[in-house]
């Protein structure tokens, strides 16, 4: 994904949102591996090891005053922190709604579970 599409995600939501949007992304590109696929969908940022959800490894979703650090597979991962909130079957995600959210104790380790079940 170039940067355009990225900026044409990050247009409609406030700037508190906007900010979060991209200290997140800097984080999941920090953790994940280079090869991995970034891609939009909508209003959300989806990284992979291929395109759709078969090859999904977490996705950043926009609100309306937070993002959504989506973790596909989730209800497989270990979670010892208690970080992972939703009721999908398989889709869990953790709220991001400070960017000091993103330092919370085993965030790193639990997208680092998700790259190695991918």
């Amino acid at each position: 994904m170039d940067d355009t599409e990225f900026d044409e995600v990050l247009a409609g939501p406030s700037d508190e949102v906007r900010e979060l949007a991209m200290s997140t992304r800097a984080f999941v590109l920090e953790v994940l591996p280079a090869d991995v696929l970034e891609t939009v969908g909508g209003t959300d940022i989806g990284y992979g090891r291929t395109r759709g959800y078969t090859g999904l490894i977490c996705v950043i979703s926009l609100h309306q005053r937070w993002v959504n650090l989506g973790v596909a597979h989730g209800t497989d991962l270990p979670d010892p922190e208690g970080l992972l909130q939703g009721t999908g079957k398989r889709h869990r995600h953790v709220r991001i709604a400070v960017a000091a959210d993103l330092e919370r104790p085993g965030l790193r380790e639990l997208l680092e579970a998700a790259v190695s079940a991918s």
